[in-house]
């Protein structure tokens, strides 16, 4: 019996959920915390793996689940190196671009810039390159709505408020992700070429 790409994905998807929820037990060992930060190393990352409350974590992960099947050419690797490195890059804009903010958890901000990260190098794809597109715009789009006209709803839904900034932080290490990525896929394929 063949098995479907997307299945790997999903394995891995859910056993990071479970990792999330977990952690969520002690949420508040975990939690961005500006005063925290470098005394307690790990919430750099951990921070975009612990949420406010169960509905936060439940809406996350549903948004993380659909990756597989909107984008089913992202492979485990990709989604793993960003689990590890969006988080880092996030944390770090959130402390040097936002010094109010204190206190901070969630994953929307990483799930942005991987939509944003799949979405470019989707655009390899000849056959996924307009819907590459298309993502590329919806998320220039509801980033500038959220902008303008905030996030009440989500507020209400999650019962704390919605960093939105996180979610433009996220869009643009998404983007210095993929042109890193990019970049080091052209390097690569230039040593080849020159060893022929």
């Amino acid at each position: 019996m063949q098995t479907h790409p997307v299945s790997p994905l999903i394995h891995t998807i859910l056993a990071v959920a479970f990792v999330c929820g977990l952690l969520q037990l002690g949420m508040n060992s975990f939690i961005y915390q500006r005063e925290l930060m470098w005394g307690e190393p790990w919430r750099w990352w951990t921070a975009h793996w612990v949420h406010v409350g169960w509905r936060h974590y439940a809406l996350n992960m549903l948004a993380f689940l659909c990756l597989p099947f909107i984008f089913p050419h992202l492979s485990r690797a990709t989604l793993l190196l960003s689990l590890l490195v969006l988080p880092l890059l996030l944390s770090a804009g959130l402390y040097w671009l936002l010094p109010n903010v204190q206190a901070y958890a969630g994953l929307s901000g990483i799930l942005h810039g991987m939509f944003v990260l799949v979405a470019f190098e989707s655009l390899k794809i000849k056959q996924e390159r307009k819907f590459a597109f298309l993502v590329l715009g919806c998320i220039a789009i509801k980033i500038s709505l959220e902008k303008w006209m905030g996030y009440s709803e989500t507020a209400q839904l999650i019962q704390a408020p919605v960093l939105i900034e996180s979610h433009q932080i996220g869009v643009v290490t998404g983007i210095i992700f993929a042109f890193c990525k990019a970049m080091i896929y052209y390097l690569k394929y230039k040593s080849n070429l020159s060893k022929l």
